[in-house]
């Protein structure tokens, strides 16, 4: 579970709605698009505040930078319904996302999840980006340590879904030590971030995550600048796994040292300089 460094929004950054063919989004937003734009989507269990740190760094830089909720993701809305979650309706709902911001080309970002999102989006139609990165996120579904958290959590939604906070008290306890470290406003956020995500959009893409395929080979083939940046350490996808699959992709690399799954949360500076870096290596003079 990412934990955003902090929870209020820089003063040059705004949070609205995203309005879309494919209905509105909960976005925040800062900066002008001098150098480009870029989209930033989070991953499982996860909102726009976990980019809330990349905001302020990557609008300096010349980017419009715009962070979403996702389709049945804290601030933005989704059926109950488990079709209304699968990736290819999770990947058409960031390309309307894409048509919705006007800009001509756009740098993606997927996070975790939102990278395996990302990858399906750029595969159906790599035509309104600039570049694609991807930010923690690995060539199929999770190792299998996670898969088994991750399943269990699945279990727990599908048995008892309308009871969102009897299975959020059951998490934290199962976490109890690392929950500790968390501020009082973080804590109180994290639980309402989890208390408005639909159940059915965590099951599904819950499940995503465990049954991902491999598509590396697929994506390799599209001609796009590509970065795999990640921690120096991730549970989800070993760090390893994601060097060999930037070398299938012919992407650049980047590892943040000292961080983990969430680079983007728990060093955003750096992770910020090399968006900026690399978008700018895409970004034609």
């Amino acid at each position: 579970m990412s934990k955003p460094p902090r929870l209020t929004l820089p003063s040059a950054a705004r949070a609205y709605r995203l309005s879309t063919d494919r209905g509105s989004f909960a976005v925040h937003e800062a900066g002008e698009p001098v150098r480009g734009t870029a989209l930033l989507v989070p991953g499982f269990t996860g909102s726009k505040e976990d980019f809330i740190g990349l905001l302020e760094p990557l609008a300096a830089a010349g980017y419009r930078v715009v962070a979403v909720d996702g389709r049945g993701q804290h601030e933005t809305p989704g059926p109950r319904e488990e079709s209304a979650y699968g990736m290819e309706e999770l990947a058409g709902d960031v390309l309307a996302q894409v048509r919705a911001l006007g800009a001509e080309r756009v740098h993606l970002v997927g996070h975790s999840l939102g990278g395996l999102v990302s990858r399906a989006a750029v595969l159906r139609d790599p035509s309104p980006f600039a570049s694609l990165t991807l930010l923690s996120s690995g060539p199929a579904a999770i190792a299998e340590e996670q898969q088994a958290r991750t399943k269990l959590l699945v279990a727990a939604l599908e048995a008892m879904g309308d009871d969102m906070p009897g299975i959020w008290e059951a998490m934290r306890a199962h976490d109890a030590q690392d929950a500790a470290r968390d501020s009082p406003e973080l804590t109180r956020f994290l639980r309402e971030r989890w208390l408005a995500t639909v159940p059915e959009q965590l099951v599904v893409t819950g499940r995503a995550l465990i049954c991902e395929p491999d598509r590396v080979d697929e994506l390799s083939r599209v001609a796009l600048p590509k970065l795999v940046l990640s921690g120096a350490v991730d549970y989800a996808w070993p760090v390893p796994l994601m060097d060999a699959m930037a070398e299938r992709l012919g992407a650049r690399r980047v590892v943040v040292p000292g961080t983990e799954h969430s680079p983007n949360a728990e060093d955003p500076a750096t992770t910020a300089a090399a968006l900026a870096s690399f978008w700018d290596s895409a970004t034609p003079v």
